[in-house]
């Protein structure tokens, strides 16, 4: 009985979510980067890793047969760098993303939650967090640190909670004052069971759409830091090719090519979650008229139906008689 609720639940979400063009539209860019990263072995027509032998010809050739997008400044393929870069930053993006929201989300059902001094102090702290610049810091511990991929991750993870955690609270703060929430502490339930069983569910959606919204950012952010020489140097992801286009004379060679190619990957994938988790978000949240709780194009609204409740009740108080049987 449950498997079949829960199969129907997924349908109803399906159908409200295909209604989003846009929304489509991120998921199958999503899926197709996601796709390229997975089978970057089958796809790229050369290894970025293969020994090979060039000449002064072989670099930031230009398009051809045997390279479709050009070479770089050392004679490689950019479109096998450019699949292969794939998986790297989409590594950083999905890890960093699942830290940061993991991070965010705990803060944000603890503070909500407890409310009192646990809550001054986890959004005091938030506070201090959001107040310092995501970027200069991230520079400093990266540079403090070894610049390997596993840095990078933990770096960006620890340092994009901040606005998924003030988010999760003010969710779970009204949340938390629902009637069922109330009468499950009434009737003994302790807070975890009441966290796990009521708070978080309800607050899951958002969790779901920042955490597509935030892979998009930890890319962004893995590729600045590759920019500016702060990337994994072992690794080739579309951050560090930048860094290697505008290092090593793309742009005065004219090999315009060497720097799209990679920035065109990067809008790519950002513009695939920005879409998705506005699709998402449109889906899940039961403020906005995409809702799967939607009849037609318009959203359920409650408050009216409340007050048709209460006409419909006066007017049978109204149809009833008032009057007392007459005494003889």
């Amino acid at each position: 009985m449950a498997d079949q609720v829960g199969a129907t639940n997924l349908r109803s979400l399906w159908r409200v979510f295909r209604r989003n063009r846009m929304a489509l539209v991120g998921l199958f860019m999503l899926g197709a980067m996601i796709f390229t990263a997975v089978f970057a072995p089958q796809i790229a027509p050369h290894d970025p890793d293969e020994v090979i032998r060039i000449s002064i010809d072989d670099i930031y050739a230009k398009p051809g047969a045997n390279h479709l997008l050009g070479t770089d400044d050392a004679g490689r393929d950019v479109l096998s760098n450019f699949i292969y870069g794939a998986r790297v930053s989409l590594t950083v993006g999905f890890f960093a993303a699942a830290i940061s929201v993991f991070i965010g989300a705990t803060v944000g059902i603890f503070a909500g939650f407890y409310g009192g001094r646990v809550e001054n102090l986890l959004m005091r702290f938030t506070d201090i967090m959001l107040v310092i610049p995501d970027l200069p810091l991230a520079i400093v511990l990266v540079a403090l640190t070894k610049p390997r991929l596993s840095n990078i991750i933990i770096v960006i993870g620890i340092l994009g909670w901040t606005g998924t955690a003030r988010l999760i609270r003010s969710q779970t703060l009204a949340v938390k004052q629902r009637k069922f929430v109330l009468r499950a502490r009434a009737i003994g339930a302790g807070n975890w069971h009441i966290i796990r069983r009521h708070i978080f569910p309800l607050v899951l959606p958002l969790i779901v759409v920042n955490t597509v919204l935030a892979i998009s950012l930890a890319i962004l952010a893995e590729s600045t830091l590759s920019f500016i020489g702060l990337g994994d140097p072992t690794t080739l992801s579309w951050g560090q090719m930048l860094n290697y286009a505008f290092g090593r004379g793309a742009m005065s060679s004219g090999a315009l090519w060497a720097l799209i190619t990679p920035g065109l990957g990067i809008v790519w994938v950002v513009l695939a979650c920005t879409l998705l988790g506005q699709g998402l978000e449109q889906m899940l949240n039961p403020r906005t008229e995409w809702h799967h709780l939607s009849v037609g194009a318009e959203m359920v609204d409650r408050e009216q139906i409340a007050r048709h409740a209460a006409m419909r009740e006066e007017a049978s108080l109204g149809a009833a008689p008032t009057g007392s049987p007459a005494s003889g």
